[in-house]
């Protein structure tokens, strides 16, 4: 099996012959990231993005935080920069990104229908906009919805295998907003964003860190085929996977904020094992990953190349 298949079999839960990774850099990956170019989803560090909202950087990591939010007032909302994701300039770039990823499973990254809106508002805005400017909340949400859609529609005919955007939902212990309140508002609307993938042929992902037990059920009943979380020890494997595991595939890296930090490299490797057992079936529903930004995350060189050599050994590459 190639890279394409070994990850479709793994998410299909169709008996894969080995387990799939994405560890980039030197310890390889199934997987061919790409997106439009220029992408109206920019996570700056320093800078303003194509809507308009002021980014700065924060300590060590890849990404700063918006301190400018374009979107103060509803009644500036006509005035918005909403980037086309139809503009050609945007697609031409791309046109043989089939033929570059080779057997590799091609990504392609969408746009965020919750944090751009925190982008855009600011997150105590935004919280206070489900209650007190819902009509606005949701107009916005819909444009962004609509925008995932015609990317979809772009990013297949140029050979997409898979859709891939994220939305933290999580705090450490519970979610942001109210369970219900999230049903009745954006679950409706991955709905249609993931019906898109799947009428497409492709596969839905998203990541998600934070305690988000509470709307994975809601996730899956809407469509998601994997999700990616970069913590999992603040809701427990067990749990994950007595209550989600067979149902949904997980594509995980070691606990972040825990276990890469707090583990030695004997734990680390272990919990690598555990990993897959756990959240894992015998004919998939695991993949394994690296951080994308150790170094912000505050994981050692160690760390990182024992989990990495850890997932090549177990996916028999090593």
């Amino acid at each position: 099996m190639n890279s394409r298949e070994v990850v479709y079999r793994s998410v299909r839960f169709e008996c894969p012959e080995r387990m799939a990774y994405d560890l980039r850099e030197q310890f390889g990956s199934d997987f061919f990231y790409f997106g439009m170019d220029p992408s109206p989803e920019q996570l700056l560090q320093n800078g303003v993005d194509p809507w308009g909202a002021v980014w700065e950087s924060v300590g060590n990591t890849k990404q700063g935080e918006v301190k400018g939010f374009p979107l103060k007032t509803w009644e500036d909302f006509d005035k918005l920069i909403i980037p086309d994701v139809n503009a050609e300039y945007r697609w031409k770039s791309i046109q043989n990104v089939r033929r570059e990823a080779g057997d590799k499973f091609l990504t392609a990254f969408g746009i965020t229908i919750y944090m751009r809106v925190t982008f855009l508002r600011g997150l105590e805005n935004t919280w206070m906009d489900i209650y007190t400017n819902r009509a606005e909340l949701e107009r916005l949400i819909d444009i962004l919805t609509d925008m995932n859609i015609a990317a979809v529609r772009r990013f297949s005919k140029l050979g997409a295998d898979g859709y891939y955007f994220w939305d933290d939902w999580g705090f450490q212990d519970r979610l942001m907003i109210s369970p219900d309140l999230w049903r009745e508002i954006w679950k409706p609307r991955y709905k249609r964003i993931w019906d898109a993938v799947h009428e497409e042929g492709m596969l839905s992902f998203l990541h998600s860190c934070g305690y988000i037990v509470d709307i994975l059920d809601d996730l899956i009943e809407a469509g998601l085929d994997v999700i990616q979380m970069d913590q999992q020890q603040n809701m427990g494997l067990e749990m994950l996977s007595e209550r989600f595991g067979g149902r949904i595939t997980f594509f995980c890296p070691v606990d972040i904020q825990n276990m890469m930090i707090n583990g030695s490299l004997d734990d680390i490797r272990g919990y690598c094992r555990k990993l897959a057992k756990t959240l894992g079936r015998e004919k998939g529903g695991f993949i394994a990953k690296m951080y994308g930004d150790p170094v912000g995350a505050g994981h050692t060189d160690a760390a990182v190349k024992a989990m990495c050599e850890e997932f090549l050994k177990m996916a028999g590459q090593m």
